[in-house]
């Protein structure tokens, strides 16, 4: 149905001077899809208000909305190309206007959990790179061809763009970080098995790929109302550090259906380890963090064990409790990462570079551990990382408590 569209909008895109890779396709069509799914949104909004007998108080006020910008309309439906913005104006407004509109969200928001702080988080992190405004045109005109309306038309939406996702993790510089192979994902779901009402985690999400294979797994098992809110409001959790990756997130996780994603854009290796606490734990982690990332050394002073290797690469999945019948940590599948599962697991999961610690050979003695926080950290050795299409090793690493014990590579 919307397969053309999309590639109607990246030849556009490959014709314009700002935009140079598939990374630069996803980033600028996902803020305009995101606008587009906003001005869907608050239509539902509005009908569901006005068949209760309630006003709706639209979020985008009337100057900035898809219809007075974007995409005007005729008495009879259609786009009125005479009152629609074109060439420089229409690349004026948008860059000088309407981005730091949104943008300002942020700072308006109630809240963080709330769609206008989602708004405000990606428009702080996003600048248009499509330097003509009539190549922007004409993607405007592509996008709006697009619909939210029906659950076969979003479940169309999410599948190409995570085509565009998987596109862009092929595509060279280091769009790999935020790509991580769907059926290596499944499969580690499966094993891990969530179920609705535990918290799921992912502290470096990259395009969301875990959280979204993990509603899906869940969403056939909500049977209730209540199933539906908790998984909309109080299951998935992450923390990306990267923009890119952050604005692909927020729109990959909305295709999939969930409208406010509780992903934030932050550094999970900022947090101290000694500053976690039991209400920062989750019940499920699922994670591949990047193989070839760097921490500046003020953030590696975080942690209380240091590798002699700068990076690595993981993919990570525990739970607090391993339930009866579960496979034991060394079983492996035919997949590049072993899925594990110990008990109980650690929340904080600090998964990136620096806190792989068993990179190349076990320690000679077992680290003394501060007494306010024992804990362990348990590594399996995988084939090559299939994420990063190199061949580095992937780890499966998992953060318990209460004794430390390696096994040696």
């Amino acid at each position: 149905m919307f397969e053309q569209t999309f590639k109607n909008i990246d030849d556009i895109l490959h014709k314009d001077a700002g935009c140079t890779s598939e990374l630069d396709y996803t980033e600028q069509s996902s803020w305009l899809l995101f606008l587009k799914y906003l001005d869907a949104l608050e239509r539902d909004k509005a009908l569901e208000a006005e068949l209760e007998g309630k006003r709706y108080q639209p979020i985008i006020d009337a100057d900035h909305r898809w219809e007075a910008w974007a995409a005007p309309r005729t008495p009879e439906g259609r786009l009125d190309h005479n009152a629609a913005l074109t060439g420089d104006d229409l690349r004026d407004f948008v860059n000088w206007r309407l981005i730091p509109y949104l943008a300002g969200f942020k700072q308006r928001a109630s809240g963080p959990n709330t769609i206008e702080y989602k708004i405000g988080e990606v428009f702080s992190e996003i600048k248009n790179k499509i330097q003509s405004g009539y190549n922007l045109r004409d993607v405007i005109e592509r996008v709006d061809e697009l619909r939210f309306g029906s659950q076969t038309e979003k479940h169309e939406l999410s599948h190409l763009y995570e085509a565009k996702i998987k596109n862009m993790g092929n595509a060279g510089r280091n769009g790999g970080e935020y790509y991580t192979p769907r059926p290596l994902i499944r499969a580690m779901i499966k094993v891990v098995n969530p179920q609705i009402g535990e918290r799921i985690y992912d502290g470096a999400c990259g395009s969301a790929g875990f959280l979204c294979e993990a509603f899906d797994h869940l969403l056939p098992q909500a049977t209730k109302a209540d199933d539906l809110a908790t998984l909309q409001t109080r299951t998935f959790y992450g923390k990306e550090k990267k923009s890119l990756a952050y604005v692909i997130a927020i729109m990959n996780m909305i295709l999939h259906g969930i409208e406010a994603p509780n992903v934030v854009h932050a550094n999970t290796l900022a947090d101290n380890l000694s500053d976690i606490q039991d209400r920062d734990r989750f019940d499920v982690i699922l994670a591949n963090p990047p193989f070839g990332g760097k921490e500046r050394k003020e953030v590696q002073q975080n942690f209380p064990i240091k590798t002699g290797k700068p990076s690595c690469s993981c993919s990570t999945s525990s739970r607090r409790s391993r339930p009866a019948g579960a496979q034991p940590s060394s079983s492996r599948t035919p997949f590049s990462a072993t899925p594990i599962r110990r008990q109980p697991a650690f929340a904080g999961c600090c998964s990136r570079a620096a806190t792989c610690t068993p990179c190349s050979t076990a320690p000679a003695a077992p680290f003394k551990a501060p007494a306010s926080r024992p804990w362990c950290c348990s590594s399996t050795r995988a084939s090559p990382s299939a994420a990063s299409g190199s061949t580095s090793s992937t780890w499966a690493a998992t953060w318990a408590r209460p004794t430390r014990s390696t096994t040696p590579i």
